[in-house]
This record gives structure tokens, sequence and C-alpha cells, in this order.
């Protein structure tokens, strides 16, 4: 079963389908609302995201503050910002970054 990349006017999915008709059918099951844009077949059976692309320099091992920050916010992510940014005297877009590659990282 391919790996389908379906994009809508307000969400990009990622999901395995039988073929594109499919694909679509699974945009409009779990979003009904969005308008999709495109499906396009992915070339592996893996997603992937580039670090350059989302500013990420070097290895990026989780951070223990920014993992802190994020469990006293219970997960809240602009909550986890502000926090990060009292702790460590960040400012907003070093915290966002911190906070944000941590939640993909799997916090």
């Amino acid at each position: 079963m391919p790996l389908y990349e379906i994009e809508t006017n307000a969400h990009i999915m990622i999901g395995w389908a039988d073929d594109q008709d499919a694909a679509v059918a699974l945009a409009k099951e779990n979003y009904p609302d969005d308008e999709v844009l495109r499906t396009t077949v992915r070339p592996r059976d893996v997603w992937v995201i580039s670090k350059a692309l989302l500013g990420v320099q070097g290895t990026s091992e989780p951070s223990d503050i920014a993992r802190d920050c994020l469990a006293r916010a219970r997960g809240d992510k602009l909550h986890a910002i502000r926090l990060f940014m009292q702790d460590t005297g960040s400012d907003l877009h070093e915290a966002q970054r911190a906070i944000e590659t941590n939640m993909s990282l799997g916090w």
C-alpha cells in the first residue's frame, strides 16, 4: 500500500491508501471541511522532514530544559515557550525553536 501526501487548504497529511481516490477519501473523512489541493505518492515508505528547512542546525539532541518546560506546561506549546524564556533568558525565536524541536523529537 503506497504512502500518500495529501495537502489541503489547512493541513498536510501523510497516510497509506490503496490509490489516489482512497487518499482523498481519507482526507475528507478526517477533515470534511478542508479542500484537497493535491495528492502525491511518496517515493519511499517513509516521511522525511528536512532539518535545514526547519532551521535546525547540527544534531538536535533533546533539551532537558525544553522537555521540563513542556512537562510543566502540560504540553501547551505557548506556555512552554514562555517558561523556557523565563528559565533560560532566551529570546522568543530561540525559545520557540527549542520547544518546537523537542516536540518534533517526540516529547
